[in-house]
């Protein structure tokens, strides 16, 4: 499965952005995908994932009632709508996709096999 993250960019605090995880290779639906975000000089930290069956989504506290993750299965693709975006926001986001993760290894970078390229967000004060 590859993986291609976008739709990052700048953006004022209080604002929104949808990023998107476009996935092609074999049976990328069947997959669940992650999101996680690295800020500069901090660890790559979970903020979502969403099950293949599209209905069973998963978020870090710090993106709950902020953000939401969806997908598009014809279109072979999982969004991030994020909304009041806040500073501390700022990071580069990665999409990534496992297809066998247990509920205690949705958060887990390293139970993910297949990473995107990340995608910039910069959200200015």
């Amino acid at each position: 499965v590859q993986l291609q993250a976008s739709g990052g960019g700048l953006v004022q605090s209080g604002g929104s952005l949808r990023l998107s995880c476009a996935a092609s290779g074999r049976t990328p639906s069947s997959y669940t995908v992650g999101w996680f975000r690295q800020a500069p000089g901090k660890e790559r930290e979970f903020v979502a994932a969403i099950r293949r069956n599209g209905d069973t989504t998963y978020y870090a506290n710090s993106a709950k009632g902020r953000f939401t993750i969806s997908r598009d299965s014809a279109k072979n693709t999982v969004y991030l709508q994020m909304n009041s975006l806040k500073p501390e926001d700022t990071a580069v986001y990665f999409c990534a996709a496992d297809k066998f993760l247990i509920v205690s290894s949705i958060g887990q970078e390293n139970h993910y096999d297949y990473w995107g390229q990340g995608t910039e967000v910069t959200v200015s004060s």
